[in-house]
């Protein structure tokens, strides 16, 4: 696990898309989560998971959310063909047959895509799972913290090509999210910080805050 506070290069990189700009958004409203094609079981098991790193935040999960009922959706299958079963995803997804045969064509297991509020925060998460030999290798709290930890924060396209914000913890095999990236996660729902930037000046305010709320959280477990 790295207690190494993550640079301010590193944190701009992070919220890069690919065209180079800079975009950072958190989540503008509590999280209501619902996940569709996974059993009870896995489902409360998922669920823990995915509120360890909503607490990171200083957040919990609520039951609903006001205006939409559920504000992230999460969608597992088998096969990217059985989503055609889903009732109305193409409403949710208006271009979902060209995004289904992309899905297909690319071999991908997962898919995310947000939408925003009038002040650039994160109002709705999508994300489509295609439970594969891969996935499937990993424990379900593994695939909580891992799907959760990509849809806290609006991540750049290749934010995490060359380092994963998760690790394992050897004693236990339990997930977790790395320190300083759980550090960077807080720091950005500091509530002295936008909802979202576009100017990467904001990188170098987030990695200061995320520094000295790694050092608290050293010196916490020490």
């Amino acid at each position: 696990m790295s207690d190494i506070p993550l640079s301010a290069g590193r944190v701009e990189d992070l919220f890069k898309a690919k065209d180079g700009t800079y975009r950072f958004s958190r989540w503008g409203r509590e999280i209501a989560p619902v996940v569709f094609g996974i059993d009870d079981v896995t489902l409360d098991h998922l669920k823990d998971a995915m509120a360890e790193v909503v607490g990171i935040a200083n957040m919990k999960f609520t039951e609903t959310d006001p205006e939409l009922g559920a504000n992230l959706m999460m969608f597992f299958c088998q096969d990217w063909d059985e989503l055609d079963m889903v009732p109305n995803l193409d409403k949710l997804l208006p271009d979902f047959e060209i995004l289904k045969s992309s899905l297909k064509r690319s071999g991908a297991n997962q898919y995310r895509t947000f939408s925003f509020d009038d002040n650039g925060g994160i109002r709705v998460c999508i994300v489509l799972l295609r439970y594969d030999e891969h996935m499937a290798e990993s424990p379900i709290q593994t695939i909580g913290v891992g799907q959760m930890t990509q849809c806290i924060l609006l991540w750049g396209d290749e934010a995490f090509t060359t380092d994963t914000p998760i690790g394992i913890i050897p004693q236990n095999g339990m997930c977790i999210v790395k320190p300083n990236y759980a550090a960077l996660i807080r720091a950005a729902y500091d509530p002295t910080m936008p909802p979202s930037a576009t100017d990467s000046s904001h990188a170098m305010r987030l990695a200061a805050r995320a520094e000295l709320l790694l050092e608290d959280m050293i010196e916490d477990d020490a």
